[in-house]
């Protein structure tokens, strides 16, 4: 997932590494606490050894900010090669279990907007079906060993079900734009009613 993501913020702009967290964590949002930081810079070193990416020298203007760590005289840059941009095609067409779990489903649907529509349709399937099981399975919970639960661990499990409902909703209603080929709705009461991606988390109102 970590290499996806590299691959495709690279596709958006070249970028030092410091760039790169803070697109990650604008990008992604909580996902990214799925995603060790301590990986980012062997991912790149991977990444750059496949021929995925390259690294360019950039030297800092006297007047421009130079992240914490880093040294004024230079920083490195990393550029998406030719052969990067295919892998990242490759990466963002594959559909499978990984796809639909949490962190795998909220990094592909980040990029969605770069996946082909049949595609978009199979995983939003596939992590349907994925929260339906997980729906299932705390509705089984409930109905067997409610009386033997404590009022906050029964809580929970109440919470887990009505996120797991609304998520279901949610992917329903993607699913049938995607069907009839209309972009999702954006404001208004879907933001009231819709979860966010896995991983991600809602802004809150401001308060007066």
């Amino acid at each position: 997932m970590l290499e996806l993501a590299i691959l495709g913020l690279l596709q958006e702009s070249p970028m030092h590494g410091y760039e790169l967290r803070k697109e990650l964590t604008a990008k992604l949002g909580a996902i990214r606490a799925a995603i060790s930081y301590g990986s980012l810079y062997p991912t790149l070193r991977r990444l750059q050894a496949a021929g995925w990416i390259s690294e360019t020298g950039d030297t800092p203007t006297a007047t421009e900010e130079v992240p914490p760590l880093t040294s004024r005289r230079g920083r490195v840059v990393y550029r998406i090669t030719a052969e990067g941009k295919e892998r990242f095609a490759e990466l963002i067409a594959q559909t499978g279990p990984e796809t639909y779990e949490d962190t795998g489903f909220g990094v592909h649907f980040a990029f969605f907007a770069r996946t082909d529509q049949a595609t978009r349709l199979r995983i939003l399937e596939g992590r349907r079906r994925k929260v339906e099981e997980r729906r299932e399975g705390l509705r089984d919970v409930l109905s067997r060993a409610a009386e033997r639960l404590d009022a906050y661990t029964l809580e929970l499990q109440r919470h887990g079900l009505d996120a797991c409902e609304r998520e279901v909703r949610w992917l329903e209603e993607l699913i049938a734009n995607e069907r009839s080929g209309r972009a999702p709705r954006t404001g208004g009461a879907q933001e009231e009613t819709s979860p966010p991606p896995p991983g991600q988390s809602r802004k809150e109102p401001e308060r007066p």
